[in-house]
């Protein structure tokens, strides 16, 4: 069984062993990826996965703890952050209030929040009062409405210096790491230099502190898109539609089931 990621052995792999973060939602899926995987991420993104909304606003946090808990049983070894979806965080009070709720009622290891200097001091007053946060800077899907889209970050001087700053807000107020999601290349490399925590990247090159996908995206599950920084490592789609086929083929010539599945 492989050794369990600490908030210690995660700060300390930066510059030293590139970090491998995945989604999931459920113990089926967490128990397949917890070997390889130094994180898992109960993501938000959930709601895109496997509810088929547009956007990830409308995940609840009831949802995110029920989705933690599944998680949890399948993957028992590994380090879990779940995302605090949107809304549960709007100011320092509400936000100790929920990740409370969060550490209470599930045994995830840290919380995910979107921000970076303006999410600062909620940040620090939720480290100040034992919650172990995981940073989000960049593309923030949270705000996906508020800005009129994805838009990659980083194409100016202007955002170069502000996810510098934002980083190091983000450290500064107690994170242990971050996400930085759709950023340019060179400026995500430039702001993980900036800090001494690691910055994890999704769309953001390879020259950060390591990556995280969304687990249907990476097996090709999800067919609607495939946003440019993904690789697909399998074809799932094709494979789970097949198997199906075969299934349904089987069962209306009765070839399935046969003796040996028949008591």
């Amino acid at each position: 069984m492989t050794k369990k990621m600490t908030i210690t052995s995660i700060k300390k792999s930066k510059g030293v062993s590139p970090l491998v973060m995945i989604t999931a939602y459920d113990a089926l899926f967490a128990r397949l990826f917890e070997t390889d995987a130094d994180m898992i991420l109960i993501g938000d993104s959930l709601n895109m996965s496997f509810a088929g909304k547009s956007d990830t606003l409308s995940a609840t946090l009831e949802q995110m703890i029920y989705h933690t808990n599944a998680v949890a049983m399948g993957a028992k070894n590994s380090f879990l952050i779940c995302d605090m979806p949107f809304g549960t965080y709007v100011n320092k009070k509400e936000a100790l209030k929920n990740a409370i709720k969060v550490f209470q009622e599930t045994p995830a290891d840290a919380i995910k929040i979107e921000g970076g200097e303006d999410r600062a001091d909620i940040i620090e007053y939720l480290c100040s009062n034992q919650i172990a946060v995981c940073g989000h800077i960049g593309l923030l899907p949270q705000a996906v409405r508020s800005e009129g889209g994805y838009k990659i970050k980083g194409k100016t001087d202007e955002e170069r210096l502000q996810l510098i700053r934002d980083a190091k807000a983000v450290e500064k107020a107690g994170a242990f790491c971050m996400v930085i999601e759709g950023v340019k290349a060179d400026v995500a490399c430039e702001v993980a230099k900036s800090v001494e925590i690691p910055v994890i990247g999704i769309g953001s090159g390879k020259d950060v502190d390591g990556q995280v996908l969304v687990f249907s995206d990476m097996l090709g599950l999800f067919e609607e898109f495939t946003p440019k920084f993904v690789k697909k490592y399998m074809d799932g789609a094709t494979l789970v539609k097949s198997a199906v086929k075969n299934y349904a083929d089987e069962v209306k010539s009765r070839e399935f089931p046969q003796d040996i599945h028949t008591y």
